[in-house]
Formats: C-alpha cells, sequence, structure tokens
C-alpha cells in the first residue's frame, strides 16, 4: 500500500459553514475522510465518544469555548492529531499554550496551499504514530509468548519433572514439529496441565 492509498478519519469542529463549505474539498484531496461535523466543543466530545479519529480540526472560536481546551484533551489521545485555526490577533498566545501537547496551529486567515501543508504534517505525523503503534504490538505480543512459555514450563516441570531447559527445549521443537508458534504449543500445554 502507497502512502497515499491511506484514509484518515476527521472530525471537523466549527461554528462557520463557510469555513465547512472551504476546507471539504482541501481535506477530501489529502485523503481525510471519511469527514464529521461537529459545530461546538459538547458535540465533538460526542463525536468522539462514538467513533476514534486519526484527525480533528477545530476552527476557534466555537459557540461553547474557544476550543483550546478541547484541543489539548484530544491530542492526549495518543492516536489522534489535532490542528487548529486561529485568529491571528490572539495566535500567538492560544499557540504557546497548545503547542507543548503536540497541537498544530495555523492562523486564520489562512490560503489553501498552506492548510495542505499542514494536513501533509499531520499525515506523515500519523503514520509516523501508527508506525510506532505496530512496534507497540508486537513487543506486547512477544511479551504475552514469554509469559504463556513461562506458565507452560512450569506446568512441565511441576507434572512431568522436567528440568526448565528440558522444557523449554520441547516446547520449542514441538512448535517447530507442528510449524505453530511456541504460544500455541504453550496454550495446549496450559489446557492439558491446568
Amino acid at each position: 500500500m502507497t502512502f497515499k492509498e491511506r484514509y484518515y478519519r476527521t472530525l471537523v469542529v466549527s461554528s462557520s459553514s463557510k469555513f465547512n463549505d472551504n476546507i471539504t474539498p482541501i481535506l477530501t484531496s489529502s485523503h481525510c475522510e471519511p469527514i464529521v461535523f461537529a459545530n461546538s466543543v459538547a458535540a465533538a466530545k460526542r463525536c468522539s465518544l462514538e467513533s476514534p479519529f486519526d484527525f480533528v480540526i477545530i476552527n476557534t472560536p466555537l459557540p461553547d469555548e474557544l476550543g483550546s481546551k478541547y484541543a489539548i484533551d484530544i491530542s492526549m489521545n495518543k492516536n489522534t492529531l489535532c490542528l487548529m485555526f486561529i485568529r491571528s490577533e490572539i495566535y500567538e498566545e492560544v499557540k504557546s499554550k497548545v503547542m507543548p501537547y503536540g497541537v498544530f496551529t495555523l492562523p486564520k486567515p489562512t490560503a489553501s496551499i498552506s492548510i495542505k501543508y499542514g494536513l501533509d504534517f499531520l499525515s506523515s505525523s500519523r503514520e509516523r504514530l501508527r508506525s510506532q503503534e505496530k512496534k507497540t504490538l508486537s513487543i506486547e505480543e512477544k511479551m504475552e509468548e514469554i509469559r504463556l512459555v513461562n506458565h507452560a514450563k512450569w506446568l512441565l516441570i511441576d507434572h512431568l519433572k522436567m528440568t526448565e531447559q528440558d522444557a523449554h527445549r520441547y516446547i520449542e521443537k514441538q512448535a517447530m514439529d507442528a510449524c505453530v508458534s511456541k504460544s500455541e504449543i504453550a496454550k495446549e500445554i496450559i489446557a492439558t496441565y491446568s
């Protein structure tokens, strides 16, 4: 799969229909689909509870708050990236508050090409997060395999009076002979002797 084939589930939090109309074609050309719209922070929170998003785009201010607290909260989710559009007169102040939390910011008004570049940064960062997620999963899977194998080894030691080294060799040989993972053999041993 190439990078261009990736799609990013996107939540746009904006009370401006003009902003929504202008950003929609930019989002779709940047593979930000499906797009869900919310017109307030409260509505955005409800949407976030229903489904995870890759990107959250916030057009400040919002009717119920500026949106910076929500941007910080959503950025604490390790799988979601946030981009805030902030009025130029308060841009520096808000940016300095949200930037330490990983919130991307752009001043308003913003040219379409700048929005496209901002989305490219989000896409690049999301792909990096994805690769980190895969590494984390493989480490967790490996740790689970180690736990299962150790449990199975102790059962073999206890029930069949094997040495730890013999139990370990037994599990490895069974896995190789059956062309399955050590986890599968460990699960069978655990089911047999537990």
